[in-house]
């Protein structure tokens, strides 16, 4: 199990990271998925190999609200489908943390249950925030669950030009799920969990 690491350092890098996949041109992406809430796209991952996802969709809320739905906190668990328990093991400050948490089944259990845990960082972006994550090997793997591992992920949330109350929210996500798992079962998994992200968190700012 490695240390934690100095907090400021990795924030600056993953920010950095987030905003070079924002700046992708549109002929590196591949459509995955498209439904009524959010289009998700894809092309192969620098990190590891499987693919970086990213999905984007407008948002009816101002974008505080939004973030304060994704980022670490009580609002999370309410509404993601996907995330069965969350645990804030370590704050470095208000808008930086280390959490663990874990996920539910997914295809029929083909994708057993997993277990994450993540440095969460929130920062400002533009007119917006961006708030982004990267798993880290620390604390001891509990007992029936896979340990997966976030590279670089984030959420770019501004708010649209000419609709303030209106949202535009970008997702980038890389997940290596790990485990003996058919390639083909992560993809589809994948595309499909963030369409789904986008209609739950929709359905739970309208409440």
């Amino acid at each position: 199990m490695d240390p934690l690491p100095n907090p400021a350092p990795l924030a600056s890098k993953l920010r950095n990271t987030l905003v070079r996949y924002h700046g992708i041109g549109d002929g590196e992406w591949r459509v995955a998925k498209k439904t009524k809430d959010a289009t998700v796209w894809r092309k192969p991952s620098e990190e590891f190999s499987g693919y970086l996802y990213k999905a984007q969709g407008v948002v009816e809320d101002v974008t505080n609200k939004v973030v304060d739905h994704i980022r670490p906190g009580p609002y999370r668990l309410d509404w993601d489908s996907l995330m069965t328990s969350m645990d804030i093991m370590e704050t470095f400050e208000e808008n930086c943390c280390v959490m663990r948490y874990t996920t539910a089944g997914q295809l029929w259990n083909i994708i057993a249950p997993r277990e994450f845990v993540d440095f969460s960082y929130t920062t400002s972006y533009e007119d917006g925030l961006l708030t982004c994550g990267i798993s880290l090997d620390y604390g001891e793997v509990r007992p029936n669950f896979v340990r997966g591992f976030n590279h670089p992920c984030g959420w770019f949330c501004v708010p649209l030009k000419d609709s303030p109350g209106h949202s535009l929210l970008t997702g980038y996500i890389q997940t290596e799920l790990r485990g003996m798992l058919p390639q083909s079962a992560v993809d589809t998994a994948m595309s499909s969990t963030l369409a789904n992200f986008y209609s739950d968190l929709k359905k739970a700012l309208k409440m």
